[in-house]
């Protein structure tokens, strides 16, 4: 291998790691949160369920489908509130049941939960969290079981 071979080769090594190090980066940059406006939430963004449920920081619950994709999650650091959306093509499993819509209102947010979305939720999973399947996509709620009075 000639001298501009092994250098060309090298400079290719060094853009992959580059490239490697700035996607994990942007992996970290989310899963911390940072710039949601909100000290106490955890925002978290997966590909796949596999992925948030291998994550130990913001475990997804065990009823999300396994074939669900593009999950999102706020998750409330101080106690036990979550908002959740993803896309799946399968039936919620046996721990989702019809139930009535809650009527504790969220206090977290995100561009991708609308306004008002868990007083329209008609199913119940895992006993905790109140859900609605729109199309492809599903929305839950879990709310808040912890007083916050005292969390700054």
């Amino acid at each position: 291998m000639s001298e501009s071979e092994s250098k060309t080769g090298n400079r290719v090594v060094l853009v992959a790691a580059v490239g490697a190090i700035a996607v994990a980066g942007a992996a970290v940059f989310v899963l911390t949160g940072i710039g949601r406006g909100d000290d106490h939430a955890l925002a978290v963004d997966y590909a796949t369920d596999l992925a948030g449920k291998n994550d130990p920081d913001a475990k997804l619950p065990s009823w999300v489908p396994d074939q669900a994709t593009s999950v999102k999650e706020v998750i409330r650091t101080t106690g036990s509130e979550r908002i959740m959306r993803f896309t799946s093509g399968v039936d919620l499993p046996d721990t989702c049941v019809p139930g009535e819509a809650v009527t504790k209102a969220a206090t977290l947010t995100a561009d991708w939960w609308p306004r008002g979305q868990e007083a329209k939720t008609d199913q119940v999973c895992a006993e905790t969290w109140h859900v609605i399947v729109k199309g492809d996509t599903v929305y839950a709620f879990k709310p808040e079981t912890t007083n916050q009075s005292g969390v700054n």
